[in-house]
Order: structure tokens, then sequence, then C-alpha cells
């Protein structure tokens, strides 16, 4: 069988590695925080050139911990979209405010920026900008919309660690950003964990309070917080991982560019992707008609596939009834929830492997309907 994604061939790839770090922090007894945590998070800002990262339990708490740190809370709204992981949206209700949810662009999925003006009230004070499965958003036209607004600009990096926008590496492109380290990711840990990235050191400060209770250096209580500590363990292992990340999304990128030469010509609709931004492929996603044939197909042919995401967030329970949706609805978001794909795309996926993807959706598509 050839997985949608793989973690352990992840692991495999980078074993002696990964082990060593391993070993290193189980004879260090130390094991929450400490200096494993602190070099990863230097190493990691630097990557994503900035000053400052804060690590933490996961990609989630560190959305919900910007948002806290930028004082957004009960009676705000943030302004994001329903195209993405329920975490985007579980994480502004986390903190007490109001998701308002908007469409995204028909091409590359990402937030529609045409449509984040008519969004706003008295109450907006954020955007979330998502770089949904690789792509960057357009965050030129986010940032001008923030400045001439006055909101802040919170981005969304857990799918695109590592791709660029106009030149510039995503995590640096707004007042804040967050990262995940879900198993799964382009950077993925052996659990979970993820990291805040700033430029701003007051930022920063807070957010490492609201990690850990609150708490200022000397462990003296300045605000309420939350315990989500990214641990000494999976920091080793990221920091192992971090220098193989780029040769990794150049691997991504290259499956991609043979997906896109085999399946041009058939009715798919490929990813696209802006000759400015580097798509660094999270996930291969194609849109088609009768979705659910082809990924039976290739269940059949021991290939995965899945969905990102089958069901918008403002059509789930426990979401709908807690969400505005702009006037006009979500035409793009709905439209797209019953026609795409994500294909197998990781680092390890050999191209024999990928050549058994190509010929399985070329036979599938000279099959008589």
């Amino acid at each position: 069988m050839i997985p949608w994604a793989n973690p352990l061939a992840q692991y495999r790839s980078h074993e002696s590695e990964i082990l060593a770090a391993m070993v290193r922090v189980l004879e260090s007894n130390s094991y929450i925080l400490g200096g494993e945590v602190e070099s990863f998070e230097r190493a990691f800002a630097n990557y994503c050139g900035m000053a400052h990262g804060v690590g933490v339990g996961s990609g989630t708490d560190a959305l919900i911990l910007a948002l806290r740190a930028l004082d957004i809370g009960a009676s705000d709204e943030v302004i994001t979209v329903s195209h993405t992981a329920v975490a985007t949206v579980a994480a502004i209700l986390a903190c007490g405010a109001t998701p308002v949810l908007v469409d995204v662009d028909p091409a590359y999925y990402t937030v529609d920026p045409a449509c984040i003006e008519a969004a706003i009230t008295s109450r907006s004070k954020a955007i979330v900008a998502v770089h949904l499965y690789g792509q960057p958003a357009d965050m030129d036209a986010i940032a001008a919309i923030g400045r001439r607004r006055g909101l802040r600009i919170v981005e969304d990096c857990a799918q695109a660690t590592g791709g660029r926008y106009r030149g510039r590496r995503v995590g640096g492109l707004g007042d804040i950003a967050c990262f995940s380290f879900y198993p799964t990711k382009n950077l993925g840990a052996i659990g979970d964990g993820g990291m805040v990235v700033t430029a701003d050191e007051a930022l920063a400060s807070r957010v490492r309070r609201l990690r850990q209770y609150g708490w200022d250096e000397s462990r003296n209580t300045l605000e309420i917080g939350v315990n989500s500590r990214l641990d000494s363990l999976q920091a080793a292992i990221l920091h192992a991982k971090l220098p193989h990340l780029d040769a990794d999304n150049v691997r991504r990128a290259a499956i991609a560019s043979r997906y896109d030469r085999a399946f041009a010509g058939l009715p798919l609709t490929l990813p696209a992707t802006s000759s400015e931004d580097t798509h660094v492929y999270h996930l291969y996603v194609v849109r088609c008609e009768q979705r659910d044939r082809l990924s039976a197909h290739l269940a059949a042919d021991q290939i995965g596939s899945a969905v990102h995401y089958p069901v918008p967030v403002h059509q789930q329970h426990g979401y709908a009834e807690r969400v505005i949706v702009t006037d006009g609805g979500l035409p793009v978001t709905t439209g797209l929830a019953d026609q795409i794909l994500s294909l197998p795309i990781y680092p390890e996926l050999s191209d024999a492997e990928v050549d058994l993807v190509i010929t399985s959706i070329r036979r599938y598509y000279a099959l008589p309907r």
C-alpha cells in the first residue's frame, strides 16, 4: 500500500540522527523546556528569519497563545477561512473571540483578499492567513488591508514550513506566526509540537509566559496562562531534522512537477502555483468530478488518498452555531469540498511509487464511463 502520507518513512530516512538526539535527551536528565528547546527555538526562528521562537505543545496551542498575546478575546472578531483544518477556527473560539469566515481564492484555495474587506466590522481585530497545502497566501494584499484597517496579522503556517512568498520565508510576513510539527507535516515531530515565531520581543515574551501558567522567569504569576510546553525530546528530534527540510521540500516539489506533467490534459484541476512564490507541497491536491470514484479506484490499486477537507468548518456541528459567515455564503469553499483529493506526496516516495500513482490515475481516465 502506498499511503498518502508516511511519517514512518521520514523517521527511517533520518533514523541515526533522530536516535542520537533521543539518547542525548534521555541521558540529560532534563525533559521539559531547557537547553534542547531553547536551542531549537533559536535555530527555527533563524530559519524563518525571525528574532524569536517559542516552542509550545501543538500547532493549535500556537494559534491560541498567539491570539491571546495579541489581546484577542471576548467581543472581538477574527477573520479567517472555512476551508482549513478545523484547528484554525477552534483556536479563535478557544480565545473567546468570534470567527468570521470568508471565501477562498478559486485558483490557490487560500483566503481571497477581496473578500476580507467586506467582512470587517468595528469588532474586527485580526486576520488569520492560512498558507494552505504549502501555498503561501497573498500576504502583500492581506498586510495592506491590515495596515489600512488597523488589524493584526497572524500567519497559520502549519502546512507551509519552508515556503516562501516573494522570496521571504513564511512566518515572517505578519505580526506573529504559528507552526505545527504534527508528524505528517513537512517538518514533523514524533508526537505533537508547535512553535510561535515573531520579530516582536514583547509578543514573544508574553507567549513564553502564557505557555507556562503566566509565570515570569522567577515563576511569579503575571497573568493566567496554560500548560503548553514543547518537550525536550521533540525539540531534539525536530532540530535533527531541520537541516534536511529544504532538501525534503525540493523532493516534494519534484514529485509535484512529475504529477503536473503526467496529469496535463486529464479532467483534473491541478494545484495552481505562483512563479513568485515557493509552494512546499505539504499536500498535492487535485480537483475533479466524482472524486469518491477516483479515490476508490486508487484504493483498489493499493494507493492511499485523503480529503482536506470534506466538510467546511462553517458546516460542522458545534462550529456552525458559533461562527459568522459573510453575506453571499462561501461558494468557492463549498464547491471545493465535494471535488478535492489529496494524492500521495512525501520526500521518501520513490520514483517507482510515483509511477504507480500516475499509471493508476491515467488508467482511471482511460476507462469507459
